[in-house]
Protein backbone atom coordinates (compact mmCIF):
# COMPACT_ATOMS: atom_id res chain seq x y z
CA UNK A 1 0.00 0.00 0.00
CA UNK A 2 3.01 2.42 0.83
CA UNK A 3 4.88 1.86 -2.45
CA UNK A 4 1.50 2.40 -4.28
CA UNK A 5 0.68 5.92 -2.28
CA UNK A 6 4.39 6.57 -3.43
CA UNK A 7 4.19 5.75 -6.86
CA UNK A 8 0.90 7.87 -7.06
CA UNK A 9 3.09 10.91 -5.13
CA UNK A 10 5.52 10.33 -7.77
CA UNK A 11 3.16 10.74 -10.49
CA UNK A 12 1.29 13.79 -9.62
CA UNK A 13 4.79 15.39 -9.08
CA UNK A 14 5.69 14.45 -12.16
CA UNK A 15 2.97 15.73 -13.60
CA UNK A 16 3.01 19.00 -11.97
CA UNK A 17 6.61 19.81 -12.99
CA UNK A 18 5.57 18.74 -16.46
CA UNK A 19 2.39 21.22 -16.83
CA UNK A 20 3.10 24.00 -19.10
CA UNK A 21 0.09 26.10 -17.35
CA UNK A 22 1.42 26.23 -13.62
CA UNK A 23 3.53 28.96 -12.40
CA UNK A 24 6.84 27.52 -11.35
CA UNK A 25 6.56 29.13 -7.99
CA UNK A 26 3.46 27.07 -7.43
CA UNK A 27 5.05 23.92 -8.52
CA UNK A 28 8.17 24.57 -5.84
CA UNK A 29 5.60 25.46 -3.46
CA UNK A 30 3.74 22.25 -3.78
CA UNK A 31 6.66 19.76 -4.56
CA UNK A 32 8.43 21.19 -1.10
CA UNK A 33 5.10 22.14 1.51
CA UNK A 34 4.14 18.08 2.07
CA UNK A 35 7.27 17.21 3.76
CA UNK A 36 7.46 20.12 5.51
CA UNK A 37 3.94 20.06 7.10
CA UNK A 38 4.31 16.75 8.02
CA UNK A 39 7.74 17.78 10.12
CA UNK A 40 5.50 21.55 11.63
CA UNK A 41 2.92 18.57 12.36
CA UNK A 42 4.76 15.81 14.20
CA UNK A 43 6.58 18.73 16.13
CA UNK A 44 3.59 20.12 17.02
CA UNK A 45 1.22 17.33 17.61
CA UNK A 46 3.54 14.41 18.43
CA UNK A 47 6.57 16.11 20.00
CA UNK A 48 4.22 18.79 21.87
CA UNK A 49 7.24 21.69 20.81
CA UNK A 50 4.77 24.37 19.06
CA UNK A 51 7.73 27.09 19.12
CA UNK A 52 9.69 24.40 17.29
CA UNK A 53 6.65 24.05 14.96
CA UNK A 54 6.67 27.56 14.60
CA UNK A 55 10.60 27.75 13.85
CA UNK A 56 10.55 25.41 10.83
CA UNK A 57 7.13 26.85 9.59
CA UNK A 58 9.00 30.45 9.86
CA UNK A 59 12.53 29.23 7.97
CA UNK A 60 10.66 26.82 5.49
CA UNK A 61 8.70 30.09 4.14
CA UNK A 62 12.45 32.35 3.83
CA UNK A 63 13.57 29.27 2.34
CA UNK A 64 10.71 29.03 -0.03
CA UNK A 65 11.48 33.02 -1.39
CA UNK A 66 14.98 31.75 -1.23
CA UNK A 67 14.63 28.91 -3.46
CA UNK A 68 12.18 30.75 -6.32
CA UNK A 69 14.70 33.61 -6.67
CA UNK A 70 17.50 30.63 -7.02
CA UNK A 71 15.90 29.27 -9.89
CA UNK A 72 15.31 32.19 -11.63
CA UNK A 73 19.28 33.25 -11.10
CA UNK A 74 20.22 34.80 -14.66
CA UNK A 75 24.06 33.66 -13.91
CA UNK A 76 24.22 30.11 -12.73
CA UNK A 77 23.92 27.00 -14.45
CA UNK A 78 21.21 24.76 -14.07
CA UNK A 79 22.86 22.40 -12.55
CA UNK A 80 23.72 24.41 -9.14
CA UNK A 81 20.81 25.48 -8.87
CA UNK A 82 19.32 22.09 -9.57
CA UNK A 83 21.81 21.26 -7.00
CA UNK A 84 19.73 22.36 -3.90
CA UNK A 85 17.45 19.62 -4.72
CA UNK A 86 19.28 17.25 -4.05
CA UNK A 87 21.70 18.37 -0.94
CA UNK A 88 18.93 19.52 1.40
CA UNK A 89 17.38 15.91 1.67
CA UNK A 90 20.63 14.01 1.80
CA UNK A 91 21.25 16.88 4.62
CA UNK A 92 18.10 15.52 6.55
CA UNK A 93 19.20 11.98 5.95
CA UNK A 94 22.38 12.32 7.27
CA UNK A 95 20.50 14.71 10.09
CA UNK A 96 18.07 11.64 11.13
CA UNK A 97 21.08 9.13 11.03
CA UNK A 98 22.62 11.21 13.05
CA UNK A 99 20.65 11.48 15.70
CA UNK A 100 19.34 8.31 15.80
CA UNK A 101 22.65 7.06 15.82
CA UNK A 102 22.51 6.12 19.71
CA UNK A 103 19.31 4.35 19.19
CA UNK A 104 18.21 5.14 23.07
CA UNK A 105 14.56 3.50 22.21
CA UNK A 106 15.59 0.22 22.10
CA UNK A 107 15.56 -1.70 25.63
CA UNK A 108 18.13 -0.42 27.69
CA UNK A 109 21.17 -3.09 26.94
CA UNK A 110 20.52 -3.37 22.99
CA UNK A 111 21.43 -0.33 22.34
CA UNK A 112 25.16 0.72 20.33
CA UNK A 113 26.68 2.61 23.61
CA UNK A 114 25.84 0.24 26.25
CA UNK A 115 26.51 -3.32 23.75
CA UNK A 116 29.98 -1.84 22.53
CA UNK A 117 31.04 0.62 24.16
CA UNK A 118 29.85 0.56 27.76
CA UNK A 119 28.44 3.64 28.09
CA UNK A 120 25.00 5.56 27.70
CA UNK A 121 23.72 7.28 24.44
CA UNK A 122 23.09 10.70 23.93
CA UNK A 123 21.91 12.60 21.06
CA UNK A 124 21.74 16.48 20.08
CA UNK A 125 19.58 17.69 17.49
CA UNK A 126 21.69 20.70 16.47
CA UNK A 127 23.89 20.55 15.82
CA UNK A 128 23.84 17.28 14.69
CA UNK A 129 25.72 14.49 17.17
CA UNK A 130 25.59 11.06 18.68
CA UNK A 131 27.93 9.78 21.62
CA UNK A 132 28.61 7.40 24.22
CA UNK A 133 29.04 9.23 27.63
CA UNK A 134 30.61 7.03 30.02
CA UNK A 135 30.92 7.63 33.66
CA UNK A 136 34.03 8.89 33.43
CA UNK A 137 33.12 11.83 31.84
CA UNK A 138 34.54 10.48 28.00
CA UNK A 139 32.89 10.22 25.17
CA UNK A 140 32.77 8.04 21.96
CA UNK A 141 31.40 9.90 18.86
CA UNK A 142 28.56 8.08 16.81
CA UNK A 143 27.83 8.45 12.94
CA UNK A 144 30.70 10.64 12.62
CA UNK A 145 30.55 10.04 8.66
CA UNK A 146 26.83 10.97 8.41
CA UNK A 147 27.78 13.96 10.53
CA UNK A 148 30.37 14.93 7.92
CA UNK A 149 27.68 14.39 5.24
CA UNK A 150 25.25 16.33 7.26
CA UNK A 151 27.83 19.87 7.44
CA UNK A 152 28.47 19.62 3.34
CA UNK A 153 25.24 19.30 2.74
CA UNK A 154 23.98 21.84 5.05
CA UNK A 155 27.07 24.23 3.76
CA UNK A 156 26.13 24.08 0.33
CA UNK A 157 22.22 24.39 0.73
CA UNK A 158 22.82 27.65 2.78
CA UNK A 159 25.81 28.76 0.47
CA UNK A 160 22.95 28.37 -2.94
CA UNK A 161 19.75 29.63 -0.72
CA UNK A 162 21.81 32.94 0.27
CA UNK A 163 22.65 33.02 -3.55
CA UNK A 164 18.95 32.89 -4.17
CA UNK A 165 17.77 35.33 -1.52
CA UNK A 166 20.10 37.91 -2.33
CA UNK A 167 18.43 37.39 -6.13
CA UNK A 168 15.15 38.42 -4.67
CA UNK A 169 16.45 41.08 -2.05
CA UNK A 170 18.36 42.46 -5.24
CA UNK A 171 15.46 42.32 -7.67
CA UNK A 172 11.96 41.85 -5.68
CA UNK A 173 10.09 41.47 -9.23
CA UNK A 174 11.95 37.97 -9.73
CA UNK A 175 9.52 36.46 -6.92
CA UNK A 176 6.69 37.77 -8.29
CA UNK A 177 7.15 36.29 -11.67
CA UNK A 178 7.69 33.28 -10.64
CA UNK A 179 4.24 32.72 -9.21
CA UNK A 180 2.64 33.72 -12.59
CA UNK A 181 2.17 31.70 -15.70
CA UNK A 182 3.23 32.70 -19.12
CA UNK A 183 0.29 34.25 -21.42
CA UNK A 184 0.36 32.48 -24.68
CA UNK A 185 -0.54 34.80 -27.90
CA UNK A 186 -3.05 36.97 -27.40
CA UNK A 187 -6.39 35.45 -29.26
CA UNK A 188 -7.22 37.88 -32.42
Amino acid sequence: MITLVALVGCGLALYLLLHPRIAPGVKVALLTTPPVAGVVWLLNEVFDEPLAAVAVAAVFGVVLIALNGLLVHPRLPLWTRMTVFATVPVAALAWLLVVTADDTIKDPGEDPCSMYYGGVGVSEAFPPRAYCLYEDGGTHELATGAQFVFWVCFAVSLVLLSIGLWQVVRDPGTLVRQFRTEAGPPAR
